[in-house]
């Protein structure tokens, strides 16, 4: 006898249909699964045969089939366990036929409980899109799962509820969305730094347009502490980048019963040992990496020039196109890869170059060795260099008293609401993703400030994509001035944080 039992599988972060199809037939007893299974799909035979067992019900002993359409894609995973059971009871008779309109997928423990598995949402909302009225999902997974819309999302702790459900006798309510809280306990304030006004100005201007920025300064400078209060003055998220964030990170197995859903922006900051496919996406099956992790937040690279060169060069592509292309033996995946990109460095290999205390051992040749690690395409990328001087004494010894992050995200929120009315209906998010149309349009410059402009053209040696990086800054900080037209000192102002020279003497 056959019988088909709809699914849901994973490629990349998207969800997509899959047929579990089981045809039981005379012969010597087997069990087989087709259609490109990897190891944990094949091991789902003797997850099934001990939980329809342990479930009160009678395995078959007969010839098995089960075959995972589309047959000609890599299936991976666990979550193909509960539809391969349910397909052998109604293929073996006992249990009627599963409704058309419902999907199911979780894992399976010998004991026939249900476990969770990951890529919950991005395959709920597959589910929405195909049509399918009611998803049945593993009980830890169905808060994640309740987030898409137009699908009734049934959560199912043991294959004996479901068979319950099933045939009527004791129904399973449905999952509901859980109230979404912004919690905000751990994040850190700017109100606790003492000093570097100029800082935390460059900061707010990141934070306001989405630009990319670079810290220099010596150790304890302040840089990595800084970088770290940034989330504590970026917008909030809306529906649709929560949704885009969870799903990434459901992917990745970062999100439980417990955070069903990702409410605050990202911040990653992975040492500086990890490998270019760690940062990019990478695996036999290609999954996120700490790139597309951070999307619609924050990537803090500490310790710039400690990071490989691969490393480092796999950030050029996604920082131009906002997404990333990772290409393996499997196939090809493309992932999505917006965020702000926040590095902090050293001025030299020990530290003190420049320092007021002339403890710099380095020679000026080192420092150039230890600064060019860095490549030249990967800074012009770059929107801000900003240096962060070591304090004084005096600011070091005061109590703090530093404008808090809630009133510095007040102006931020201000000036990404001008942003967002500005850019409605079009594919730009923020003042950073301005492409030539849009900067020709928002960024006219008057007879004034085109000659600031030539001037420092020809100054600092600016490259095609240097300028229009400092239209785009400019023009975020004519937001947070509440400013139409760029006037003169919003594009100096601009114009001055791509003028750190690295090897001077500070």
């Amino acid at each position: 006898m056959l019988s088909k039992i709809r699914s849901m599988g994973i490629s990349g972060i998207s969800g997509y249909e899959v047929d579990v199809e089981c045809f039981i037939s005379n012969g010597l007893p087997a069990f087989d699964i087709v259609g490109l299974p990897d190891a944990a799909v094949k091991e789902a035979r003797d997850r099934v045969r001990a939980a329809i067992k342990n479930c009160g019900k009678k395995f078959p002993v007969s010839r098995i089939t089960v075959n995972l359409t589309p047959a000609g894609t890599k299936k991976a995973g666990t979550v193909y366990d509960l539809p391969v059971l349910l397909g052998i009871l109604a293929a073996s008779g006992d249990i009627k036929p599963v409704p058309d309109d419902s999907a199911f997928f979780g894992e399976l423990s010998l004991s026939g409980s249900v476990r969770p598995v990951n890529g919950a949402l991005p395959m709920a909302l597959a589910a929405s899109r195909l049509g399918i009225k009611k998803l049945f999902v593993p009980y830890d997974n169905a808060s994640e799962a309740s987030f898409a819309e137009d699908v009734e999302i049934y959560p199912v702790k043991t294959v004996s509820q479901l068979l319950m459900h099933l045939d009527g006798t004791e129904p399973i309510e449905r999952a509901l969305p859980p109230e979404i809280e912004n919690s905000k306990s751990a994040v850190l304030d700017f109100a606790d730094v003492k000093g570097q006004e100029n800082v935390k100005r460059a900061l707010e201007i990141a934070a306001a347009g989405g630009h990319n920025i670079l810290l220099v300064g010596p150790p304890g400078s302040g840089k990595s502490m800084l970088a770290k209060r940034l989330p504590s003055i970026l917008p909030d998220m809306t529906r649709e980048e929560s949704l885009e964030s969870t799903e990434i990170h459901s992917v990745s197995g970062l999100i439980g019963s417990s955070n069903p859903i990702v409410t605050t922006r990202p911040f990653r900051s992975p040492h500086h040992t990890v490998s270019a496919a760690a940062m990019s996406g990478g695996s036999a099956v290609p999954r996120p990496g700490e790139i597309s992790l951070a999307h619609n937040g924050v990537l803090f690279l500490d310790e710039l020039p400690e990071f490989s060169s691969d490393t480092l060069e796999a950030l050029r592509q996604p920082l131009e196109d906002g997404v990333i292309t990772v290409s393996r033996v499997s196939g090809s995946v493309t992932f999505p890869a917006k965020f702000m990109l926040v590095c902090a460095m050293n001025p030299c290999k020990c530290g003190w170059y420049g320092h007021p205390s002339g403890r710099c051992t380095c020679t000026e040749q080192s420092v150039r060795r230890y600064q060019k690690r860095i490549s030249g395409p990967l800074l012009d990328r770059i929107d801000m260099f900003i240096e962060v001087a070591p304090l004084e004494f005096e600011e070091i010894n005061r109590k703090p008293d530093a404008e808090p992050s809630s009133e510095i995200k007040k102006r931020v929120d201000k000036a990404r609401d001008i942003q967002n009315t500005r850019y409605a209906g079009s594919s730009v998010s923020c003042n950073a993703y301005m492409d030539t149309r849009a900067i020709s349009r928002y960024c006219d410059l008057s007879p004034v400030c085109q000659t600031i402009m030539k001037r420092a053209f020809d100054t600092l040696g600016l490259t095609a994509r240097s300028y229009d990086r400092i239209l785009r800054v400019a023009r975020t900080i004519a937001d947070l001035d509440g400013k139409d037209q760029l006037e003169p000192q919003h594009l100096a102002e601009a114009i001055q944080y791509r003028t750190y020279d690295f090897t001077s003497d500070n």
